[in-house]
């Protein structure tokens, strides 16, 4: 017997599961499973208590200041008929204030991963040097102060490895694929250059956590800011509660997922 639930479970794992060495290793897939797993069956849960994803506004309940909010489940129809704007390499993308139902809507980082997730998409991992030149170009020609990525630190339980550490440096991923970013002091291999800022509110190299030394709130989620530092286009690290606009990008375990339990339906 078909059992969505799992399968879910399952799709949300597949993005951890690699063997590429720039992916999680085995001990950090298994943590990020397991709290991707829980997420999910309390969604799940929640659904089908109160017809709709848990939402619960305000600060606090995680490190993230999601005020224990969870990742919201695709909707067969906003699948369907997802916002197609333009296609790199089979993914389909869209800049959620170029959707009308979007265009003034600032969300936190959670938020802004559920907007896509609707849609079974997510916040956009940039994996490679051509997909950060599509979002430089992107923020330039829509003269965007800021977008969300689904860029995390890994800050959570199962990340207190010695590996990991420091957090700063060795802790980042792409929370949308599951791929684990380069060393934030060193340029990816490949680029040609530093897509992390070298200033900041301290005037310190990014990722710095500069609003922990503000008001103890942890810079755990990654976007890209427009010269906000007189720098450029480049990466910062920022409280998860801050609002901004998304890039969105499919989301291949979400379509799989819609498709597997929605047998006609056309993606």
């Amino acid at each position: 017997m078909f059992r969505p639930m799992l399968f879910f479970t399952l799709m949300l794992a597949v993005t951890l599961v690699a063997c590429r060495p720039d992916k999680l290793d085995a001990d950090l897939k298994a943590a990020m499973e397991a709290k991707a797993a829980m997420e999910a069956k309390a969604a799940m849960e929640a659904k089908a208590a109160m017809g709709k994803s848990v939402e619960v506004s305000g600060k606090g309940g995680s490190d993230i200041n999601d005020g224990g909010r969870l990742l919201s489940l695709p909707e067969p129809d906003a699948c369907a008929q997802r916002p197609k704007q333009w296609e790199r390499n089979g993914h389909w993308y869209f800049l959620s204030t170029n959707v009308s139902a979007y265009k003034d809507i600032k969300s936190d980082w959670l938020d802004a991963r559920n907007l896509c997730r609707k849609h079974c998409m997510d916040a956009i991992s940039i994996e490679t040097v051509e997909e950060n030149d599509m979002v430089l170009d992107i923020l330039e020609k829509q003269k965007l102060p800021y977008i969300w990525t689904s860029g995390r630190l890994c800050n959570f339980k199962g990340c207190d490895r010695e590996d990991l550490q420091p957090v700063l440096i060795n802790g980042w991923f792409w929370s949308g694929s599951g791929v684990k970013l380069a060393k934030t002091n060193e340029t990816p291999a490949g680029w040609g250059y530093q897509p992390w800022s070298a200033t900041g509110h301290f005037k310190r190299a990014q990722p710095d956590n500069a609003e922990f030394e503000i008001n103890e709130t942890k810079e755990s989620c990654l976007g890209v800011l427009n010269n906000v530092y007189k720098d450029g286009i480049k990466w910062h690290d920022i409280g998860c509660y801050h609002t901004k606009a998304v890039i969105c990008e499919d989301s291949p375990p979400l379509l799989q997922y819609i498709a597997a339990t929605n047998p006609n339906i056309k993606l």
